[in-house]
């Protein structure tokens, strides 16, 4: 198909229909008053209607890579690349757009009204897990041939054709200016990937606690060594006990939790309290969580009725307040495992395993944080923050992360196999 594509039809895009896609990452308002303007009618119409019908966007990157991806730098960079692209070669409307970069690598990006991140991190790992599987000729006919070639049967398909565009110099004024508030958004956009390869997820849990709990515990330390505060936390957790069930909020700062992280900068502190208040803040986040998930959060409750008051036109103070305060640090877990065919012992190959995916910072003097524990010796870490704010700083931020995450294993460690029995833990 792709050979089809350059053959047929060799031309380059004219300048007016080159950053069409540009249109999708401006400002809604702008991008709704084209479309009623501009692809109303006629052949834009037409072609319009041939991408909102299709179940997804591909996009064939052709800039070549400088960068090596087996480093944080290039893992920083391909998440950058998915996330903003180059502002126009993503149709930021789809469900999600598929990307492919010259060398074959593969990445998703993601738009987040019609669905959560574990659907598509679902989709990905079983495309990861059919690949490995079929290199390793366990399933042989089904997507390998024996000669190791996945060409595959010649079938009777449908060959591509080239859009037709009619873009007057009006409707090249409003993608031009769409694209420069997008190009200056993504430009703000400091996103730093890190891999931590000291433990993960089986030596936490080998210890007794949660591995997202100690997670969370980490990052607010990371963020009072950081600013010297401790943040309004938003931790994304996922409703699906529920049909039709989406995300709940987990405020993860708690009086819990902000005891533990001030006791670790404390020198003073002993290390049978740490360790106690610990226990306490992971066990409080993993209640916080339960009732996340099962339909007990409030911040949902919240949003319902303000949107209740705001279309009975009620005034409510408190609403207002409580949901215009800034979340500093916006955290979210990618979802691995789901579908049975990804092993997270260290056996399975890394390149076959998947870096998670990120977003940008919900406040801009904040941080976002994605995170995935992509093996049960290993995470990958996501930070993203604004270049425009002079206090924040992603790779400040990851780095100190890195060294929260040490800090606490060495605290754990440093306790006394009495002390851990008695939070009651296992030695």
């Amino acid at each position: 198909m792709f050979s089809h594509i350059l053959q047929s039809d060799q031309s380059i895009p004219t300048p007016n229909e080159a950053k069409l896609a540009a249109l999708t990452a401006g400002p809604r308002d702008s991008w709704s008053i084209a479309r009623s303007t501009f692809f109303s009618t006629g052949v834009n119409r037409a072609s319009l209607d041939v991408i909102e019908k299709a179940a997804f966007f591909l996009s064939l990157d052709d800039e070549q890579l400088d960068v090596d991806l087996e480093s944080s730098p290039g893992w920083s960079y391909l998440g950058k690349n998915f996330l903003t692209g180059n502002c126009y070669n993503r149709w930021f409307d789809k469900s999600f757009t598929l990307i492919v970069l010259p060398d074959g690598t593969v990445g998703f990006n993601v738009e987040h009204s019609w669905g959560d991140a574990p659907i598509m991190g679902h989709a990905a790992e079983l495309v990861s897990a059919y690949e490995f599987k079929g290199i390793q000729n366990q399933l042989p006919g089904e997507h390998y041939a024996e000669n190791g070639s996945c060409d595959g049967p010649i079938i009777e398909r449908v060959l591509p054709t080239r859009l037709r565009w009619d873009i007057t110099p009006q409707c090249t004024e409003t993608i031009q200016s769409s694209y420069g508030v997008a190009r200056a958004l993504a430009d703000t956009i400091d996103l730093v990937v890190v891999r931590f390869l000291d433990f993960g997820s089986g030596y936490i849990k080998r210890q007794g606690f949660s591995p997202d709990a100690f997670v969370q515990m980490a990052l607010q330390l990371a963020y009072l060594t950081d600013r010297s505060s401790l943040p309004l936390v938003y931790e994304s957790s996922m409703t699906r006990l529920f049909r039709e069930g989406r995300t709940e909020t987990v405020r993860s700062c708690t009086a819990e939790s902000a005891k533990f992280v001030q006791s670790m900068m404390d020198k003073s502190s002993r290390p049978e309290d740490r360790i106690r208040q610990f226990r306490l803040a992971t066990d409080y986040h993993q209640h916080l969580t339960r009732d996340a998930v099962s339909g007990k959060g409030v911040d949902r409750h919240l949003f319902a009725l303000y949107i209740m008051s705001k279309f009975l036109r009620l005034d409510s103070p408190f609403l207002k307040k409580i949901l215009s305060e800034p979340w500093r640090l916006s955290t979210s877990q990618t979802a691995t495992s789901q579908s049975g065919k990804i092993d997270l012992a260290p056996n399975h190959p890394d390149a076959h395993r998947c870096l998670g995916g990120g977003f940008g910072p919900v406040d801009k003097n904040g941080y976002g944080v994605s995170y995935i524990f992509s093996m049960e010796t290993a995470l990958c870490f996501h930070v993203s923050s604004c270049f425009t704010c002079p206090d924040t700083s992603s790779t400040r931020f990851a780095n100190t992360l890195v060294e929260s995450m040490r800090s606490i294993r060495k605290m754990i460690e440093s306790a006394s196999c009495e002390t851990l029995a008695n939070t009651p833990s296992k030695c």
